[in-house]
């Protein structure tokens, strides 16, 4: 029986489903039951009738299906699989800048741990971000942790966002110059960058997508070549489900290291072991669902 034959039984016997972000290697888009960016999964991890969820993605994400789906086990298939940009402001600090700016409200990007979930107002994703700041009512907002996701916000609102200092080093690496060379080397492309890179780069683009709205987007272009601005682990996808696009990535060295350390064999053992299990204190956990669902109401 092969790896994959393994999986398949393990998950009938035990009612599992196997999420997978869109960064993910080849091998586990392969195997899992559902591919998606951060909403996606929130959404799906939320109405799930399984009893184990083994999340192929990075430690806030599954927190995030840990807090939408009390009851069931959350498996994380390799534990050192974290977020640098989720690690970059946690509750302690989020409470003391709240403290130096009373009464704003606070939005919180999902890459976020659970604890920073519970001391925001509403949490977004990049796909929705836009439309949670609009929907508060205030010209004012605080937002955590990511400053180029808050940069386009600010852009595309008219509202003051003030940002935590915080960034995606993949995204934040992005150069104006990456655009121009990927132009000049694919001139009848059209150029798609997600909204966590700087605003320079953001500027040069055709259009800003997130990973969720790139699969979308990808389905109904008429163009015939595309270059991508973000982690490139999404272009196995978009050229698997769109054959006659060309995908070519705008940065070559578009890689999240964390993202690329969940393996076939590791999602195995995970199932064959129940580990690592990932559990979120109900104080927690509580507080920050009611962050999320006030963003899964939004969007």
């Amino acid at each position: 029986m092969d790896i994959r034959q393994r999986i398949g039984e393990l998950k009938r016997r035990k009612n599992a489903v196997i999420l997978a972000h869109n960064y993910q290697v080849p091998e586990v888009q392969d195997a899992a039951d559902f591919v998606g960016d951060s909403l996606e999964l929130s959404r799906k991890a939320a109405g799930l009738e399984a009893s184990t969820i083994v999340f192929c993605g990075v430690h806030f994400m599954a927190e995030t299906a840990a807090v939408l789906a009390p009851g069931k086990t959350v498996l994380l298939p390799e534990i050192e699989a974290g977020c640098p940009m989720a690690d970059m402001i946690n509750g302690r600090e989020l409470r003391s800048w709240k403290a130096q700016h009373p009464g704003l409200p606070v939005v919180c990007y999902v890459n976020t741990s659970a604890e920073v979930k519970a001391e925001s107002d509403v949490c977004c994703t990049s796909s929705n971000a836009i439309a949670v700041v609009n929907s508060l009512g205030a010209d004012r907002v605080l937002f955590v942790p990511d400053k180029n996701l808050a940069a386009y916000v600010a852009r595309e609102t008219g509202k003051t966002v003030i940002a935590w200092d915080g960034y995606c080093y993949v995204h934040h690496r992005f150069t104006p110059r990456d655009i121009d060379e990927a132009r000049t080397a694919h001139p009848g492309a059209e150029v798609w960058v997600h909204p966590e890179c700087p605003l320079d780069v953001i500027e040069r683009a055709d259009k800003v997508l997130s990973t969720g709205k790139m699969v979308l987007e990808a389905r109904a272009t008429s163009r015939h070549e595309i270059v991508v601005g973000t982690e490139k682990g999404i272009i196995y996808r978009l050229a698997r489900e769109n054959p006659a696009v060309r995908f070519f990535p705008a940065r070559e060295t578009a890689l999240c290291a964390h993202m690329k350390m969940t393996t076939l064999a590791k999602v195995l053992h995970a199932l064959e072991t129940d580990t690592t299990r990932v559990e979120v204190p109900a104080a927690i956990a509580d507080r920050a669902r009611g962050a999320i669902e006030a963003m899964l109401r939004i969007s």
